[in-house]
């Protein structure tokens, strides 16, 4: 941390200094609401933080729409459970959403997220408080994933030979990803945070889930292999060996990373999508929801970039740069900001040899044409902007990030007179010191 003195800034900023928008506690928090949270937070810390935050009319669904999911894939990840009755689990677990009081406590022990099944009844006590709209979008979620998860354990295609074309890819990662863009979708434009028309373009919100899994599949190569599992589409990894366990293989490392860069390209025929869905949010702590996982995204794509170690260990971004990614994405100016700092970190590691080397610069540059065109803030003098649609809608979100500019100039002055305080402590005991030794 003390190499990076930008993201030790952001460290403490975001630790002493930020105010969250909004608090869990009110008068309306059950015991049951309470214990939900303990549930969040146990299963996810570092995504458990931003759902918290959210506006009061969305956190509490948020939490119960990520907690019954959890539930569904903790179900489908214990290979514990007989075959027979988890594929009736993942079939019908949307129907015990209808339920007043259910629970399951088949999981085997050490199973890490079983306590969201076993107290899943303070989930389906919270879930009928809900407004009936919002039950509604969940459950209809729930029954499209639990099904698509059946679908692929019953898929002998799939379980003996993985993943073969990239349509197979975008169809997998609809189901574990694009279907949660788009009810996280409908249960915003619900809640008024976004224009109805948000919820029209399919390919923008199917897009917010796509490029956050296919990140992470690029990312955990060696641990899923390491766990006989594989996502890598057969269509473009076979373009570089006979079997994609032969990366490891030091003699086929370059091939490799040739393989990590055309998925990476992959992923980022999303990122237009992604930020054209951003320009759409209005609503603060709900921007902030949305933003921070794809500018995760976008800082993890950079770092597997022709990166050696994907193919032996696991790779992360460090936690000073998450820190400063989160203070950094709260406007939109931000977010975009990031995403232009990771996209000239990729070129800067594309080599010419690079079987892809021409394809990644057009997408990389179509995107930077895009960012541009967002804000046209580069424009010789007297010459207008062009009001195209993404302009406008950009124009729109600006003012919201307006909004925001007290607030991180007031974080900023409580972080200086902080750091003043401390530095004043310091010189003062080096003086004392200074003088006993004279």
């Amino acid at each position: 941390m003390a190499l990076h003195p930008v993201e030790m800034k952001a460290a403490l900023k975001l630790k002493f200094c930020r105010t969250p928008l909004f608090s869990i506690y009110d008068q309306s928090t059950s015991p049951y609401l309470l214990h939900c949270f303990e549930l969040l937070n146990l299963t996810s810390r570092s995504f458990a933080a931003v759902i918290r935050e959210l506006h009061p009319e969305l956190r509490n669904c948020v939490t119960l729409f990520y907690l019954i999911l959890r539930a569904l894939d903790t179900i489908e990840d214990d290979m514990s459970i007989e075959h027979d009755l988890k594929i009736d689990l993942l079939r019908h677990f949307h129907e015990k959403l209808l339920l007043t009081k259910w629970s399951f406590d088949g999981n085997a022990p050490d199973v890490k997220d079983r306590a969201v099944l076993t107290d899943f009844e303070s989930i389906l006590i919270e879930f009928h408080k809900l407004k009936p709209e919002y039950q509604e979008v969940i459950k209809e979620i729930t029954e499209k994933m639990g099904n698509g998860m059946a679908d692929y354990i019953l898929d002998e295609n799939y379980n003996l030979n993985g993943l073969q074309t990239v349509h197979d890819y975008d169809v997998y990662c609809h189901y574990v990803a694009g279907l949660v863009g788009d009810g996280l979708t409908r249960l915003i434009v619900i809640a008024k945070f976004a224009n109805e028309s948000l919820y029209s373009n399919e390919q923008l919100y199917e897009s917010m889930g796509l490029f956050l899994q296919k990140t992470n599949i690029i990312r955990d190569y060696n641990e899923d292999l390491v766990d006989g599992r594989s996502f890598w589409p057969k269509e473009i990894w076979s373009q570089y060996a006979p079997q994609l366990k032969d990366f490891m293989k030091p003699e086929n490392e370059q091939l490799g990373l040739d393989c990590i860069n055309h998925l990476v390209l992959n992923a980022l025929s999303h990122v237009i999508d992604v930020l054209t869905y951003l320009a759409s949010i209005h609503e603060q702590s709900t921007f902030q929801f949305c933003a921070i996982p794809q500018v995760m995204a976008i800082a993890t794509l950079a770092l597997v970039f022709n990166n050696r170690e994907v193919l032996h260990g696991n790779v992360k971004i460090r936690k000073g740069t998450t820190c400063y990614l989160i203070l950094k994405s709260r406007t939109l100016r931000g977010c975009v900001e990031i995403f232009d700092y990771y996209l000239r970190d990729i070129k800067s590691k594309l080599a010419v040899q690079d079987p892809n080397f021409l394809k990644l610069n057009i997408q990389i540059s179509k995107i930077e044409q895009f960012m541009e065109e967002m804000y046209q803030d580069k424009l010789p003098p007297n010459v207008k902007p062009n009001e195209t649609p993404i302009f406008l809608k950009v124009k729109e979100r600006s003012r919201y990030d307006d909004e925001l500019v007290p607030t991180q100039q007031e974080e900023e002055y409580k972080f200086n007179m902080v750091l003043s305080i401390i530095l004043s402590v310091l010189l003062g005991f080096y003086y004392i010191y200074t003088l006993h030794r004279a």
